[in-house]
């Protein structure tokens, strides 16, 4: 029976079922991977309007602390639900629209051991009435820490902060 065991004990491990999860990028890939994890996440947040799609990119337990919102989110299900709520107010034809760019010169990405990555840097925001024309409006410095999770990333925690007008000097 032993030498049964001894046999099998391989193979289970070996099965797709218990495949290895995805190692985690490291160096310039991680970097990359983050960045692109960002501007998906964001991307979808600021122009696009699909819960659904948001949803997998956020960690259950995403804590988002804002120095004008204060804590906006304690739970992964709360910030897609006040989005899917801010979703359907943009539907309007005159809503207010917001974009978000990276400053990429900004970005500074380092490896968390063993969880995932912290990401720090500035961005812009512009935004637009209806289709009207898009007007720099502002610029903040983040920081978010990514959970590398069954070969993704989650966002797991935000701090924006710093938030002034366009027309005001870098911090």
């Amino acid at each position: 029976m032993r030498a049964v065991i001894a046999l099998c004990l391989p193979l289970l491990f070996a099965s797709p079922a218990h495949a290895a999860p995805a190692e985690m990028p490291k160096d310039a890939a991680l970097t990359e991977s983050i960045a692109a994890a960002d501007n998906a996440l964001f991307g979808l947040f600021f122009t696009g309007c699909d819960a659904e799609a948001l949803r997998p990119m956020v960690s259950p337990t995403l804590e988002f602390y804002h120095d004008k919102g204060g804590l906006v989110a304690t739970s992964g299900a709360q910030f897609v639900a006040e989005y899917a709520k801010n979703c359907e107010a943009r539907k309007a034809p005159d809503a207010w629209r917001s974009r978000r760019a990276l400053v990429p010169e900004s970005l500074h990405v380092d490896p968390v051991p063993a969880f995932g990555a912290m990401e720090v840097g500035e961005h812009l925001f512009y935004e637009r009435q209806g289709d009207g024309p898009e007007k720099l409006v502002g610029r903040a410095g983040f920081a978010m820490v990514w959970q590398w999770a069954d070969g993704a990333w989650k966002l797991h925690r935000v701090l924006s902060f710093g938030h002034k007008p366009a027309s005001e000097p870098k911090p």
